[in-house]
């Protein structure tokens, strides 16, 4: 059902990459209206690029229920606070959109500039929930499947995938694309059993030549770019083992729209982004 909780049961949702466009973010949360009892995840890159990125930043550490993770984007603005000093680090976030983060800061009071840069530095990389009897993986950018060799399971429990997750390095967490999007995780069996990592960072536009059999086209009716199933074949039972949820906010309106997938049955709720917003 569009837009409607699934009846009479707390509803899990996910969303990720808001890049600062703060007017569409507060129309979709209208939209799906969550409970104080639904689980919200958010996965990272709530700043940059987009107008208003710290009332971005507010919203998702006042969400209830919720858990809210590290993006690459929080990552360079924290690295950058970390040494102010290391023009590296003052590069590396300006040519990713640093400027309307870095303006809304300075606008803030200055305690709750510190509130929230105390809490940004305490996002977590990935997290995990079991939906319906599946296990997922949320993680901002993706993981490196090569690595998940080193914690071999006989079972995706929680301590198993934790085990594993500690084998990852925090870079690829936070940035990787091709390796990632390119080649099967393993996660998941010939029986359709096994563990989904969803994740965000790379717009789904571009998936095209990067990822292995993708559903379908990133492109929606209306022109944007919307969520894309990856990975489903034989040696998965036919289950797609990668879902990408960055619908390409950062790229603004005409482009990208916000997404909130309803994990409980699937459903996806979009909201475009507006000129000017």
């Amino acid at each position: 059902m569009l837009d409607g909780k699934v009846t009479g049961d707390m509803a899990t949702y996910v969303f990720s990459d808001v890049h600062g466009h703060f007017g569409t973010l507060d129309r979709l949360l209208s939209r799906v209206s969550p409970s104080s009892e639904d689980r919200i995840f958010m996965l990272g890159d709530m700043i940059d690029r987009g107008p208003d990125p710290m009332s971005v930043v507010r919203c998702c550490h006042d969400l209830p229920n919720s858990v809210v993770l590290m993006g690459n984007h929080e990552d360079l603005m924290l690295s950058y606070y970390a040494d102010p000093d290391d023009p590296s680090g003052a590069l590396n976030w300006a040519i990713n959109g640093s400027a309307p983060t870095q303006t809304g800061l300075r606008a803030l009071p200055a305690d709750e500039r510190v509130e929230l840069a105390q809490w940004l530095f305490t996002l977590p990389l990935y997290t995990q929930t079991e939906v319906n009897g599946r296990r997922y993986l949320l993680v901002h950018a993706g993981i490196d499947p090569t690595r998940i060799a080193l914690a071999p399971a006989e079972v995706w429990d929680e301590d198993a995938i934790d085990e594993m997750m500690g084998h990852q390095y925090r870079d690829d967490l936070l940035w990787i694309r091709e390796d990632f999007w390119g080649v099967p995780t393993g996660l998941v069996d010939d029986r359709g059993e096994g563990v989904i990592v969803i994740a965000g960072h790379t717009p789904t536009l571009y998936l095209d030549g990067m990822a292995d059999r993708p559903d379908r086209s990133s492109r929606g009716s209306n022109g944007l770019c919307r969520m894309v199933r990856v990975g489903a074949c034989e040696a998965t039972g036919g289950v797609a083992d990668r879902w990408d949820i960055d619908c390409g906010c950062a790229g603004g309106a005409g482009f990208g729209q916000l997404l909130m997938l309803r994990l409980d049955d699937g459903e996806e709720i979009y909201e475009p982004v507006l000129e000017g917003e």
